[in-house]
């Protein structure tokens, strides 16, 4: 006659089994785009810290963004890099945390955007094996996609199709710009802009336009409104 696992057993078989899933954590300056061909949902009001990995060989798409102190005025401007890839072979059920290689303080943020360095460490000292790769692509800025009439470059979908099981980590050529681009980019943000074309604008970078041109007493107004609606 074949016995049978109580149920209480059998609850803590499944337990077991699911507590086998490890976490990769990332600071505050960084964001998840996508991992393994599916885009990672977050915001700017809701940071997602730390993704759940099964064993296994991972893609995971980060890009590095801060907010830096303007070289010519008192206001402050929103630094990103291109997103980089990291595969990561994920062997147990351990706590990995990425950092910028220099250190938890990125002394030159808009440097360090141009070619993010980034380290991988576990909770409990061992190897990890990881593999990180830069890409170039790169979003079209909100106002200059205005003046050319191009669509928005998705990231975030570009990076789920690059970290996708078919994909590989190559590195992405972005277009080159255009002669109309590179004339917006040699003129004031605060130049007119016509809200009608935006249309299809991707929200994130229209938020992050029009606070860039908000004075200080907007944007507190701003984040009051914000943070009652999360």
């Amino acid at each position: 006659m074949k016995s049978l696992l109580p149920i209480s057993s059998l609850l803590m078989l499944l337990g077991s089994a699911s507590a086998f899933a490890a976490d990769l954590n990332i600071p505050m300056s960084f964001e998840y785009l996508a991992l393994d061909g599916k885009k990672v949902e977050s915001s700017v009001f809701n940071h997602k810290s730390s993704l759940e990995l099964a064993p296994g060989t991972h893609k995971i798409a980060i890009r590095y963004h801060e907010m830096v102190e303007d070289d010519f005025s008192d206001s402050q401007t929103f630094v990103k890099s291109s997103p980089f890839i990291v595969t990561l072979e994920v062997d147990g059920d351990h706590q990995y945390y990425l950092q910028a290689a220099e250190g938890k303080v990125v002394k030159k943020p808009k440097v360090f955007a141009q070619n993010p360095q980034v380290v991988l460490t576990r909770s409990d000292k061992g190897q990890v094996n990881y593999q990180v790769t830069n890409t170039d692509i790169e979003e079209e800025g909100f106002v200059s996609r205005l003046f050319s009439g191009n669509q928005a470059v998705d990231v975030s979908g570009t990076a789920a199709a690059v970290t996708g099981a078919a994909g590989t980590a190559a590195v992405v050529a972005a277009p080159a710009p255009t002669s109309a681009q590179a004339a917006v980019k040699a003129t004031s943000l605060t130049a007119p802009v016509d809200t009608s074309k935006a249309a299809g604008a991707n929200p994130q970078q229209m938020l992050q336009y029009w606070w860039l041109q908000a004075d200080e007493k907007t944007r507190k107004e701003f984040m009051s409104w914000a943070i009652s609606q999360l």
